[in-house]
């Protein structure tokens, strides 16, 4: 399982970088160190906004942005959905539900392990990689799975009274 970064060890970085933490930096800190389920900018906002409700949309995406930068949270993104944040220091993967967005922290030694590519003929620098899975999670699946089941005698009572309008 991944190890998550305290929101001590979250401080103390920022000030090795000169970060200050202002009342804004921390609350946002607040708001996103205990969270494990990958918030959007938007959510740590409402969550912020619980308890500084002046706070700014634009005062949390560029404190996000500053985190981002000094290696306290990373911006994990997938494609077609909002960038979600997270704290955390091991590296780890992702597993993501095209259908209702959903991402969980995926851990396999393994993938911990693969050579980072010769990617110099690019003129790109390799540091990091982080690898996403796309699937559909198990609540979805299920959903998928009754809707389905019930879908064609839904059908079948629609269309017979259809018939019987005739």
């Amino acid at each position: 399982m991944a190890r998550y970064l305290t929101l001590e060890e979250a401080e103390q970085i920022c000030r090795r970088h000169g970060l200050p933490l202002t009342v804004q930096r921390r609350m946002i800190l607040e708001a996103l160190a205990p969270r494990t389920d990958h918030p959007t900018a938007d959510q740590i906002l409402v969550d912020v906004r619980a308890r500084a409700p002046e706070i700014s949309r634009t005062t949390v995406y560029r404190v996000l942005e500053a985190l981002v930068r000094v290696e306290v949270a990373r911006k994990v993104c997938h494609p077609g959905a909002a960038a979600r944040y997270e704290i955390v220091r091991d590296r780890h993967h992702h597993l993501v539900c095209l259908a209702c967005g959903r991402m969980t922290d995926f851990e396999d030694p393994r993938l911990d392990q693969l050579p980072l590519p010769d990617s110099k003929a690019y003129g790109f620098e390799l540091t990091d990689y982080s690898i996403q899975f796309r699937g559909t999670c198990a609540s979805c699946a299920q959903t998928a799975e009754v809707s389905a089941r019930v879908a064609p005698a839904e059908r079948k009572r629609i269309g017979s009274k259809k018939a019987d309008r005739k």
